[in-house]
């Protein structure tokens, strides 16, 4: 079996989305590229998560078309793919609709740097990309066109897609994008919140590369 200890990865991503409130029923995904191969695992379209298993991920090449797996791929791999041909440093992709995110998506808000967090893992606002119909190349060109240096992004009138330098990396910014998402919308019920100021937006954010973890 290709793609062994990726699957496995994967499938253990894949069900981290649930546990996380991020996902309903069989909606979302996680990818991932191997570095060497450029193959990527994905998770099989349709399939409830707790039916997961390592077997049952799917394995594309960069074109999208199945190399291996007896399920059909993710409905999103073309946006998937299409991200890890454009952005090379890019191992990880993940889609959710989760609720307080997904919500700033329906109405075309971004989410503004009104928290530390904010500032730490997103660098700046968390933008919103244009309406792009799934299925095709098109929500993956929205996605490089308008995401920017963030690891994040809002579609308009569907969900959020993140990316990482891992696949771990990515389920985190998509936690994190839920996490703040749900507190900025508490913050509306009770006045304006206030924006970070840029200069301390990119101060805390390159803090947060360079110093954060161990």
């Amino acid at each position: 079996m290709m793609q062994e200890s990726l699957r496995r990865e994967i499938c253990l991503l894949n069900q981290e989305l649930p546990r996380s409130g991020l996902v309903a029923w069989t909606s979302g995904n996680v990818s991932g590229r191997d570095p060497h191969s450029g193959l990527v695992v994905i998770k099989p379209s349709g399939i409830r998560y707790e039916e997961l298993t390592p077997e049952k991920m799917v394995v594309v090449d960069l074109d999208g078309e199945v190399v291996e797996g007896p399920l059909k791929p993710s409905s999103d791999t073309r946006a998937h793919v299409y991200v890890y041909r454009h952005r090379p440093e890019i191992h990880g992709v993940v889609h959710t609709h989760s609720t307080s995110a997904t919500a700033s998506a329906a109405v075309g808000k971004p989410i503004p740097p009104v928290l530390t967090a904010i500032c730490d893992e997103f660098g700046g606002p968390i933008r919103v990309g244009a309406y792009a119909r799934i299925g095709g190349d098109e929500i993956g060109q929205e996605i490089i066109r308008s995401i920017g240096e963030s690891p994040a992004i809002l579609m308009k009138n569907h969900g959020v897609f993140t990316i990482g330098k891992t696949p771990e990396a990515a389920v985190k910014a998509a936690v994190m994008v839920e996490d703040v998402a749900r507190t900025v919308y508490h913050a509306l019920q009770l006045g304006h919140p206030l924006e970070i100021p840029r200069a301390e937006v990119d101060r805390a954010h390159r803090r947060y590369l360079e110093q954060y973890g161990q």
